[in-house]
C-alpha cells in the first residue's frame, strides 16, 4: 500500500516509516488502512498522532524556513518549551546543526500543512494562520534587536523570513523596515528577499509595503548579477508606485538615482539626488556624495571638490577625496585619500566600503609603483572575497591590468574578456576606465595607432559630455595636445598633463629594464 500510494515519491515513504513506527510505539499493529491515504491525508494523519501542543507548534513552524525551540515556541504563543523540545525529536523534523537555526521542516510538508483540510478539533482557520505569521514575525524581530550586535548572519536570516511572511501575510513592516537600513549600510548585497513573482516586477502586484520592500530589497541585491538597465526599470516601477514610507521611498530614489548614472543617464540621476538630499533623510550625505560624483563625471572638479568638507563619513568623504585627484594624475594623495576611506571603514565596521575602498587604492598605486600596487591589489581580492562587489571586482581587475601595463602579460587578451564582462554589466563608466587602462598601455609601449584608436573609442563612449576628460588624459598619458579641455582642473591643465606624461615615462624606463 505504502510504495503504490508513494508514486516514489522519497519524502512520502520517509513519513510512512515515520507513522509506522510512531503506530507501534503506541502499540497499534499498523494496517494496510492506516496508510491507503495521498500525500495530503497521510500529513493531516500524522497531524492526528500529535498532541494538541505539538500540533499547533508544527502549523507554526510550517511558516518557518528553519527555527530553533524558542522561535518555534514564540511563534506559537506558548509560555513553555517543552512542547517544542519534544516536536524536534519527532522523525519528520529535520536537522542541520550548522544552521543559525538548527531545526527544519521539508518545503513540501510545509507547503501541505498551509493547505492541507486535516480533521482535526482544533485546525486553524485563515485568521489563525495571519495570527500566527504575526508571531512569527515579532519573534524574528525580537532575536534580530536583541541578538549581537552587527551579527550579519543573524540579520540576513531574519530579514528572509521576515519579508517572506510580512508579504504572503500583508503585514506591517514594524522592526522589517530599521532591518533593512541595517542591510544597505555594510553594501554586501548578499540574496536576501523571497523570490518576486513576475507581476511584481511589472508593477501589478504590488500592493502593499511589504510587496514594495521585498521587491526593493530584490533589486538591490540583484544589481549586482543584472544589468544596471534592468535594476533602473524594476526601481523605477516601484518608485512610481509609491507605496513605500517616505524613508523606504527615499532609498529606492536613491538607488535608481546610482543605476541611472552607472547608465549614463546624468540629467534623470541628478534629479534623483537632489530629491534625496531635499528630503534630508538617512541618506542624504549619500545623495551629497552622489551629486559631486556628478559634477566630477561632468568635470567641474571644483565644484566636486567644494562638497567633499561636508560630506564626513555619511558621504564617504575621504573616498570621493581620492575620486578626485587620480584623475589628476596624483596617484601619492588619491592612494593617501582610499586608505584613510578604507581605515574609517574598518573603523564602523563596513565591510563593502572597506573593500571598494581599498580596490581604488590599488587601482590608483597601480600607475605608480606596479610592484607596490601587487599587495595592494591581493588585499584587495582578500577584501572582496565572499561579498557581491561586482564593479570592485572589475576595479580590482582593472588594476591588475594597470600594474602589468607595458609588459606582455596577455594585457590586451585580459583587457577583452573585462571587457565583455562590464558590457553584461551595463556600468558605462567601467567601460570608459577600461579604455583609459588600455591607452595606458599603448602609450607605454609607444603604439601611436593603437593610442589614436583608443582614443576614437573614448570620445565614443563620452560623447554625452560625461567623463569627456577621458580622452583628454589618454593624450596626455602619449604627451599630445587637445584642442580644447574637456574639464575644468583643480590644477593647472600642464600640471595634470606632465603627472600623466611622467607616469607613462616612469613606466617605459621600468619595463626597459
Amino acid at each position: 500500500m505504502i510504495t503504490t500510494r508513494s508514486h516514489g515519491l522519497p519524502l512520502y515513504l520517509d513519513l510512512s516509516v515515520m507513522r509506522f513506527l510512531e503506530l507501534r510505539r503506541t502499540g497499534h499493529t499498523p494496517q494496510p488502512a492506516d496508510f491507503e491515504h495521498d500525500f495530503g491525508a497521510l500529513i493531516a494523519r500524522t497531524l492526528a498522532d500529535l498532541t494538541p501542543d505539538e500540533r499547533h507548534l508544527l502549523r507554526s513552524v510550517a511558516l518557518l524556513d528553519a527555527f530553533d525551540t524558542q522561535l518555534a515556541t514564540q511563534a506559537a504563543g506558548l509560555t513553555h518549551q517543552a512542547a517544542a523540545r519534544r516536536l524536534t525529536e519527532r522523525p519528520f523534523i529535520s536537522e542541520n546543526p550548522f544552521g543559525l537555526w538548527p531545526y527544519y521542516l521539508h518545503g513540501l510538508i510545509r507547503s501541505t500543512l498551509r493547505g492541507a483540510d486535516d480533521r482535526t478539533d482544533d485546525s486553524w482557520t485563515p485568521a489563525d494562520w495571519h495570527a500566527a505569521a504575526t508571531r512569527a514575525l515579532a519573534a524574528l524581530g525580537a532575536q534580530w534587536t536583541t541578538g549581537p550586535d552587527r551579527d550579519r548572519l543573524l540579520l540576513v536570516g531574519c530579514l528572509r523570513q521576515g519579508l517572506a511572511l510580512a508579504r504572503d501575510f500583508r503585514l506591517d513592516l514594524d522592526w522589517l523596515t530599521d532591518a533593512a537600513w541595517a542591510y544597505v549600510s555594510d553594501s554586501v548585497w548578499e540574496p536576501v528577499a523571497p523570490p518576486t513573482p513576475t507581476s511584481l516586477r511589472s508593477g501589478e502586484g504590488l500592493e502593499t509595503a511589504a510587496d514594495a520592500l521585498a521587491e526593493l530589497l530584490s533589486a538591490l541585491a540583484r544589481r549586482q548579477h543584472e544589468h544596471r538597465a534592468v535594476t533602473a526599470e524594476r526601481l523605477t516601477v516601484l518608485t512610481a508606485a509609491e507605496i513605500l514610507p517616505g524613508d523606504l521611498q527615499e532609498m529606492a530614489v536613491y538607488y535608481l538615482a546610482k543605476a541611472q548614472r552607472d547608465l549614463g543617464r546624468s540629467a534623470e540621476s541628478r534629479r534623483g539626488m537632489q530629491y534625496v538630499v531635499d528630503g534630508d533623510g538617512r541618506l542624504a550625505s549619500a545623495a551629497r556624495r552622489g551629486l559631486a560624483h556628478l559634477a566630477r563625471l561632468a568635470g567641474d572638479f571644483p565644484a566636486a571638490d567644494a562638497v567633499v568638507p561636508d560630506l564626513g563619513w555619511p558621504g564617504r568623504h575621504h573616498r570621493v577625496d581620492g575620486d578626485i585627484w587620480w584623475p589628476h594624475g596624483d596617484m601619492p594623495r588619491a592612494a593617501t585619500a582610499y586608505k584613510a576611506a578604507r581605515t574609517e571603514a574598518e573603523q564602523h565596521g563596513v565591510a563593502g566600503e572597506r573593500a571598494t575602498s581599498q580596490a581604488q587604492r590599488a587601482f590608483a598605486l597601480a600607475f605608480a609603483d606596479p610592484a607596490r600596487a601587487a599587495d595592494e591589489i591581493e588585499l584587495a581580492h582578500h577584501l572582496v572575497a565572499g561579498l557581491a562587489l561586482r564593479q570592485t571586482g572589475h576595479t580590482i581587475d582593472m588594476a591588475a591590468l594597470v600594474r602589468d601595463a607595458g609588459t606582455d602579460r596577455d594585457v590586451l587578451d585580459r583587457v577583452h574578456v573585462l571587457r565583455e564582462e562590464i558590457r553584461v554589466s551595463g556600468v558605462a563608466i567601467a567601460t570608459a576606465i577600461l579604455e583609459l587602462v588600455v591607452c595606458f598601455h599603448q602609450a607605454v609601449l609607444g603604439d601611436n595607432q593603437g593610442v589614436t584608436g583608443t582614443i576614437a573609442r573614448l570620445r565614443d563612449l563620452t560623447g554625452s559630455g560625461d567623463y569627456a576628460y577621458y580622452s583628454d588624459i589618454a593624450a596626455f598619458m602619449a604627451g599630445r595636445t587637445v584642442p580644447s579641455a574637456s574639464a575644468r582642473w583643480i590644477d593647472d591643465e600642464a600640471t595634470v598633463r606632465r603627472r600623466w606624461r611622467q607616469l607613462v615615462t616612469a613606466r617605459r624606463v621600468l619595463v626597459q629594464r
